[in-house]
């Protein structure tokens, strides 16, 4: 039997996308009462690891459901939001919708995903932290399965000629350290600093850190977050030029050893490989009010399948079980939400892969905030992300830059 029909959407018009869904006997059809089914899944996963994982789950709920046909459905992420939202008009759609969490709001609001109601009473729901929940207003419209994140990246080669013993744990340890590795010829740290939504996601651990909440938003905690950022370039422990970085540029100086620090993700751990150093993985030294954002995809049942039943077992026994997401992990590379996935040998084995869990559930938080209106969500993160961006270039004094944003991010922050 078949058990998986891995089938590109990429160049149909919406229009297209829709009638084929309708006669590909996905969402839009009944059920046959017993017979042969088809379960749809839309996602856009197109690397060859990312396509064998899919595949391997598909056997797996398929083992156990003979009659079960999974149909993966490939959809660009650039489209995905428009075509769910479209199909939705129609009353039609994916059994299952794995989607970023920028686009919860707008399939929510066009009724193409449902609350997850039912996700309290599945048996493993207590595994999952706050920050892998996608909520609207307090209601649960996605679980993300896995996720990706930020921790700090460090030379212990570099550590261990310095005299550093360990990873710092505050703010004032990391720039103790940074000043070492500038005094010895190296740079303390490379992060992103390119305007616009990374580098919000880049800044949310620090300036969270310092106090500042987008519930009740205020310029102090963001001016002292700016004057840490400008005290580190005018110390030569960050390079004003992080200013246009994006996420790989810093990474490669990091791997290439000149910096002692980066901030960056578990994406990473591939390019660390080629690193001539030995290196680790530490939580970021924030405070009790710091948190990192939880990037990564979000999955649902789509508010049209006529096989919801037959979709929330796939969700379960695949993207929300202990086996889907280490098998996510392989796959993916991407880090299990659930806490006892994170405590497989998989991962607590691994030097990397156990911080990059630990800090999931210690220090996770939800992306987007909820805090932020879900309408203004990008608004909101191009902005934030675009003084912080502001602050490494020293495009004005640490207070006039925080005045500025709030100027602008207050009108946006009320619902």
């Amino acid at each position: 039997m078949k058990h998986t029909r891995l089938r590109p959407l990429a160049g149909l018009t919406a229009g297209l996308a829709v009638a084929a869904l309708a006669l590909s006997g996905c969402a839009g059809g009944e059920d046959s009462g017993g017979g042969p089914v088809t379960l749809t899944v839309w996602h856009y996963y197109n690397t060859d690891g990312q396509v064998a994982t899919l595949e391997a789950m598909a056997e797996s709920f398929t083992a156990e459901h003979p009659d079960v046909t999974v149909d993966y459905q490939y959809i660009p992420v650039e489209q995905m939001t428009t075509k769910a939202v479209t199909a939705a008009g129609a009353k039609t759609g994916p059994d299952v919708i794995v989607f970023g969490a920028s686009g919860t709001y707008d399939l929510s609001q066009s009724g193409a995903i449902e609350p997850m109601d039912w996700f309290e009473d599945f048996d493993g729901a207590d595994q999952f932290p706050d920050g892998a929940m996608q909520r609207i207003d307090g209601t649960l419209f996605g679980v993300q399965g896995f996720v990706n994140l930020l921790g700090l990246w460090y030379n212990s080669d570099m550590m261990a000629e310095l005299g550093i013993d360990a990873p710092p744990a505050t703010i004032d340890e990391l720039e103790e350290d940074m000043a070492l590795a500038v005094a010895a010829g190296k740079e303390g740290i490379t992060l992103t600093g390119k305007p616009g939504l990374e580098s919000q996601w880049q800044g949310f651990p620090w300036f969270t850190s310092h106090g500042f909440d987008y519930a009740d938003a205020q310029a102090e905690p963001m001016a002292d977050t700016y004057t840490m950022l400008q005290d580190w370039v005018d110390a030569g422990y960050l390079s004003k030029e992080a200013a246009t970085w994006d996420q790989t540029v810093p990474f490669q100086q990091f791997a290439a050893g000149s910096a002692l620090f980066a901030v960056n993700g578990n994406w990473q751990i591939a390019a660390a490989e080629e690193a001539a150093f030995e290196y680790g993985v530490a939580p970021l030294p924030i405070t009790d009010k710091g948190g990192v954002l939880l990037g990564g995809e979000v999955q649902n049942i789509g508010a049209f399948s006529k096989h919801k039943d037959l979709a929330q077992e796939y969700l379960e026994s695949t993207f929300f079980s202990t086996e889907g997401e280490l098998e996510l992990l392989k796959g993916f590379g991407a880090i299990p939400t659930r806490s006892d996935a994170a405590s497989a040998s998989e991962i607590g084995d691994d030097p990397i892969l156990s911080v990059f869990a630990q800090i999931v559930q210690a220090q996770g938080r939800p992306s987007p905030s909820p805090a932020v209106p879900s309408a203004n969500v990008n608004a909101v993160e191009g902005l934030v992300g675009d003084f912080w961006s502001k602050a490494i270039a020293q495009e004005g004094s640490p207070d006039q830059l925080a005045d500025d944003l709030l100027t602008q991010l207050l009108p946006l922050l009320e619902n």
